[in-house]
């Protein structure tokens, strides 16, 4: 199933899974995805090679296999590591797979790694990606503007040549003050952007993962907050169970608030989707 034609029914709620290690079995995965089937999202995505890690030989198979749960999956397709010719023959591929759904990206810079010249933007990807195939495309967005742009109004001037190239719909990097989110709406909306924009939700389960995440993609973070990580930071547990609570809450405002969706970022954790789920999804469902 096409993901535009799930917004035209109802709230959507989502999820994001990466591949394992190259050293691990992706078995892992498989596990995670087993445990996640009965929670009901209308979607699970599937990272591909972040940062060129060279894990995105294991993308299509976890996709595949989710569209065998009955799901639909959706694959991401990073392009500033790839030329024509090698995303050509990876949307081939996605093709014979019966994966009709993309989120088209630019992907992570790493210093490791040249950057190729065939794809600079996502908007490039996306203009390509329409001239192989029927897809339904996806495209990022960044509630408090990407980490390479000037500004949030020159990223937002970006993010409407993705839609123009032909984004159908938009998932948000993560953000934890839902008037970031608010704000951004706005401003997309008098840009003349109007497909729907899912908001990505991450549960912070440990210090260690939210202080990686703002560190990749700066988003703030507010005092309420701080102060959870502050208090819970030695006790595993309650900072676990504190933030599902945060985005728990979080999640009940979006919806009231008319968000057309929710993506949560699992960080392949099962019982962090599930307790999120049994809170959420009669709310979403409502």
């Amino acid at each position: 199933m096409r993901i535009k034609d799930i917004f035209k029914e109802r709230t959507v709620f989502s999820f994001e899974v990466f591949p394992p290690k190259k050293t691990s079995s992706i078995d892992v995965i498989y596990k995670t995805l087993d445990e996640m089937k009965g929670l009901e999202p209308d979607f699970i995505s599937v990272t591909f090679s972040a940062g060129g890690s060279g894990n995105g030989g294991f993308a299509c198979d976890i996709a595949s296999r989710i569209k065998e749960m009955g799901i639909t999956p959706v694959i991401h397709l990073p392009c500033i590591n790839n030329t024509k010719e090698e995303i050509s023959a990876t949307l081939d591929e996605i093709k014979e797979r019966g994966i009709e759904n993309i989120l088209a990206l630019r992907g992570d810079i790493n210093p490791d790694i040249p950057p190729k010249t065939d794809f600079l933007h996502a908007s490039d990807l996306i203009t390509f990606i329409k001239t192989k195939g029927d897809f339904d495309i996806a495209g990022a967005c960044y509630p408090e503007g990407h980490p390479d742009s000037d500004s949030l109004v020159d990223d937002i001037i970006n993010l409407r040549k993705k839609v123009e190239a032909g984004a159908d719909h938009l998932i948000t990097q993560l953000f934890f003050d839902n008037e970031y989110f608010y704000d951004f709406r706005e401003k997309a909306a008098i840009a003349g952007i109007n497909v729907p924009i899912e908001a990505g939700i991450m549960p912070v389960v440990n210090k260690n993962q939210i202080e990686r995440m703002v560190t990749t993609c700066g988003a703030s973070l507010p005092k309420k907050f701080v102060k959870i990580m502050q208090k819970y930071e030695h006790n595993p547990e309650a900072l676990r169970d504190a933030g599902i609570a945060y985005a728990v809450n979080q999640i009940v405002d979006l919806v009231a608030n008319g968000v057309d969706g929710i993506h949560l970022y699992t960080m392949n954790n099962s019982y962090v989707a599930r307790k999120i789920s049994e809170a959420v999804l009669g709310i979403i469902r409502s």
